[in-house]
Formats: C-alpha cells, structure tokens, sequence
C-alpha cells in the first residue's frame, strides 16, 4: 500500500464518519413517544410518599392536594409537564434562574455571559427550561416515612425576587407539616460562580425518631439543540464511580433500565450529569457518604437520572443538616476539576483525551500571552507540526522518491497490462534496487493521526471557543465562516498538496484523488472555522515542507 492508497483510505474513512454522524441525525433511533397516563395521589404523609420508582414507568406520584392533583391533571396535553405554584426569581453576575415554590426546583436558568449567537449579544443562553420540547430542570428533595418534602411538594418562601449584591446570596423556602417536622432549603449563591449550595435543614419537634434521606435528580427530554448536522456532540448523562471515573448513559439506556439492571452497589465520591454540547449540570454529593445512583423515564418523554443518599436518623427535638452541590454552566475544565474528581472529563475529547488535554492546556497558555484564540490554533498548529518535523520529512522524501519513479512504474503497467501478480513483482524489485521502502511514508503519517484527532476534539469540545473570535470577518471560531473563505482555501491548498504527491498508477483511483479536494471543501464549508482555520494552516505547512523536500531531491538526479 503506497501513501497515496493510504491517504485515501484515511479521507473516505472521515468521509464515512461524518455521513454516518448526519444520518444518525436524521434517522437513527428516536426515542419512542411515551403516553400520558392518570397518576394517583397517594396520601402526602402517608408510608407510599416515596422518590418515583426506578423503572420506564410513564407515571410519577403526586401529593394529594386538590391543587397539585388538578394542576397535573391539566399539563399533561401542552407543553408544561411540570405542576408548578408560584416562582422566585434569583440574579447574580453569572445566572438569572428560576425557582418554582413546588418542590423547590431549578426550573429555568438563564447565562448572560454565554448569548446564543454573536448577532444577539443580549440574548442569554438558556441552560435549563420546565417547557417541552426541551426540557431540563433540576429537583431535589427528602424521602421520609414520617413525612418529607419532596419535588411534588410545595414550599413557602419570603420573597419573589432575589438579586447578588456581596459575595454570596442565600434564598430560603421552608416546608412542614402537622407531625412537627420543619424543613428550610437553602439555596447559596455565589459571586462569579456557576456552583450552587443546596442544603437541607431538617428539625424534628415530634416525639419520634424522624428517618429520611436526601435525592436529587435531573429530568430531560431528548432534544435537538441545533448545531452543525456534520459534527455530533453528546448529550445525555453521564455518572462518575470508583471502577470509571466518567461513563455515559445515554437516553437509551435510561429507556431500557440497562443502567438500573446492573445492581450497583452505592458508592463515595461520585457525580451525576446531564451534558449537551459545551455545558453541564452535576448533582455532586458529599464525598464522604456513600450514594446510590438510578435513571427513570416518566410521561412525556422524560428521562432521569438521579443521586440518592444514605438513610439519616434524627432524634426528637434534634436538627440536622443534609448538603449537596449544583453545577449548571459552561464546561470549564479547571472548576470542574477542583468541584469533583472525573468531572472535568465532562469536556468530552473522546478515547483521546490523554493529548486532548495537554493539547488544550499549551493552546490556553498561548491565548493568555496572544488574547486571541485563532492565533493560538495557529500557534499550537505550529507547534504541532515541529514535533513531528522529522517524521513529516520522513515521508515526504518517501514520496518525493516515489514521484520520481512514476514513469518507470507507469512503463511496468503498461507493460504487464492486468496482470496484477507480476506487476507487484515487478514494482518490489524495482523499489529494492532504488532502496525506496514503499511504506516508507505510512508510518510517520499513522503516528502523527492521534495528535490530529485528540486536536480535531479539542477545537469541538472547548467552551473556550465558543463565540471566540479571529480577525476581520471570522466573528465566530465555533460557527462556520460565513463568507466560505476558509473553505476555499482549505480546497486550494489540498489541491496543491494532491500535485506534489506522487499521482497514482490506477485511473480510477486518480480520478478519486482529484475529487477528494472539491468534496472536503464542500464538507469543510458547515465546519466550525476554527477547524478549518486548523486544516488551512496545516496543509499551509505541510505543502511548504514537502516542496522543499521534492525539489531538493528531483535536483539530486
């Protein structure tokens, strides 16, 4: 196999992957369209007020007040699949989040440092939404016997609006009932921080033992976010657990109980996490205390994943204190690694990540000194290409030899014709007496791949890049460019690069590597730019050394 039938394999083999990744898109499995059904209304303080089950079932329990019931009942054939009371609104530096009175819950947050497009700068991203079709809230609450208040339950609070002005701001909803428990959640806030301290004070004024335990759960629904359709990025959960320190479960196999059917025992130091490109929820428990982990589909096509704590006991007239942390924000590797161990991984660079992650770190340190993320692609890409300076040239000489031999081996097809055995024959005998090795330039280009790839992951993944912008009309390194110059030039260079290559004997393979620059072009143009801006200066350097190399041999003979 000579570099030419190497490079053709890689090109089609990428090809394939984007083709595969776009008709994932369009026809690959969907969830399947789960029917409402009544939900029954157990006593708010009797035995069965539990956590939902861990099952696909389509129901989810309801305190038995006239008003939830009633609201549950109406939401079910719109787009509000949640029963909600009254909301509070909350602004800090970084968040402008919605808290619903029942159950407490995260039901809507908004980020005015992430818009949802450079042409809409005031527009905040919307991380989380209680409305279909996508739906994204976080719930939390207490399992209890003697009477608990979960997210079907609904809270009293002080105030309806609550704004940041120090360095931390705390929002108080308390809950309790005839039995003498009191519950105060606290939700804490803090200056400059996407992390959220969510604690529970329980006080038992009864004249027994009150046992419970805390939960905290996402719900989701399998939405399309938009985005390019040739460049797929996860979205579903993820846990953290001492055998995996980051493993995917994914909508499916919330849908069939795969997860919940392997019986894991509760374990410490974990996390639970809902991803979409760039972003991320984690439910982080206390590392200390051993957690159970579990997924539920409900009605309207929602699926959970949820964190459970270990059973507390607290005495007659005794208090206690039950805590738990909330990440909803960018994918920030640095916080989320000093948050919880794993969770930094949440910034998905594939089964590359081992040089992903150094690769990032060299292309952050080069923005801090430069300030402008497309020079520092530019940069890396530089760096990139020096690494691999020697084994680059390894091959292009092999294929500068190779070039040289074209007319003789375009002589030997014409004169063994299809004979195919004593054309190969033919071609070794004159590739030993040349002392040209034809896999010559195969292995430098193999080595090199995973540096490409990891690279390739990190310019996806990065939230860094996200609206970041290069020079002139290049406003977004994360969007495609707009005016298709990239592209173009892409095409240019590797149509330059495919002529200092040795051209292939076959026609039909030929008449293939003539194409491939016009397709990769047309492929590149819904590219983010900062990839494209990659591949240019790539190709940029590469056709630089090869011609080097070419002619400084071509002037040898």
């Amino acid at each position: 196999m000579d570099n030419v039938r190497l490079i053709l394999i890689i090109s089609l083999i990428f090809i394939l992957l984007l083709m595969y990744q776009a008709w994932q898109e369009d026809y690959g499995p969907k969830q399947p369209k789960v029917a409402s059904t009544s939900t029954t209304a157990p006593s708010q303080t009797s035995d069965s007020t539990t956590v939902p089950s861990v099952s696909s079932s389509a129901s989810e329990e309801v305190p038995t007040t006239s008003k939830a019931a009633s609201i549950e009942q109406s939401i079910t054939q719109n787009k509000h699949p949640l029963a909600s009371n009254s909301r509070i609104f909350v602004e800090t530096d970084v968040f402008k989040l919605e808290l619903d009175t029942m159950g407490g819950d995260v039901r809507r947050i908004y980020l005015p440092k992430y818009p949802v497009s450079v042409d809409k700068p005031d527009e905040p991203m919307i991380l989380m939404n209680d409305e279909l079709p996508n739906l994204f809230v976080a719930q939390s609450g207490l399992v209890s016997k003697q009477g608990a208040p979960t997210h079907l339950d609904v809270y009293k609070s002080e105030k309806s609006h609550y704004k940041l002005n120090g360095d931390s701001l705390d929002v108080k909803l308390t809950w309790q009932n005839s039995e003498g428990i009191k519950v105060t959640k606290i939700y804490t806030f803090y200056k400059g921080s996407y992390e959220i301290g969510v604690k529970y004070i329980v006080t038992n004024d009864s004249q027994k033992n009150w046992q419970g335990q805390l939960y905290g759960q996402f719900q989701r629904t399998k939405a399309n976010l938009g985005g390019s359709r040739f460049l797929y990025t996860y979205m579903g959960g993820a846990i953290s657990s001492p055998d995996e320190r980051y493993e995917k479960i994914s909508f499916d196999d919330m849908q069939d109980g795969s997860f919940n059917k392997e019986n894991r025992a509760p374990w410490k130091g974990g996390w639970a996490a809902m991803l979409q490109h760039y972003f991320v929820a984690a439910w982080i428990p206390n590392p200390d205390q051993l957690y159970e982990y579990e997924t539920a589909v409900f009605s309207g096509g929602r699926y959970a994943l949820r964190v459970k704590g270990p059973r507390e006991t607290i005495a007659p007239q005794q208090q206690k204190t039950f805590n738990i942390i909330l990440y909803a924000g960018p994918k920030i590797q640095d916080k989320l690694g000093e948050l919880a161990p794993g969770l930094e991984l949440t910034v998905d660079y594939g089964w590359l990540w081992f040089i992903a992650q150094p690769v990032f770190w060299m292309m952050k340190m080069i923005h801090k000194w430069l300030g402008n993320w497309g020079w520092a692609i530019i940069i890396i890409t530089i760096l990139i290409k020096l690494a691999f300076f020697h084994l680059s040239a390894t091959s292009y000489k092999s294929m500068a030899k190779m070039r040289r031999l074209q007319p003789r081996l375009a002589a030997l097809k014409e004169r063994y014709g299809d004979d195919k055995a004593r054309l190969n024959q033919a071609m070794m005998e004159m590739y030993k007496k040349e002392k040209i090795n034809p896999l010559g330039g195969c292995l430098p280009i193999l080595v090199q791949i995973p540096v490409f790839i990891a690279l390739y992951w990190v310019l996806l993944e990065s939230v860094e890049l996200r609206q970041a912008p290069f020079i002139w009309w290049i406003k977004d390194l994360s969007t495609p460019d707009p005016y298709y110059v990239l592209p173009v030039i892409m095409g240019v260079t590797m149509f330059l690069q495919h002529h200092l290559n040795p051209a292939p004997i076959d026609p039909i393979q030929k008449k293939v590597m003539m194409a491939l620059p016009f397709v990769f072009t047309v492929f590149f143009a819904f590219f983010p730019s900062g990839l494209v801006l990659y591949w240019v200066v790539n190709n940029i350097l590469s056709i630089s050394q090869q011609w080097v190399i070419t002619k400084k041999i071509e002037e040898t003979v």
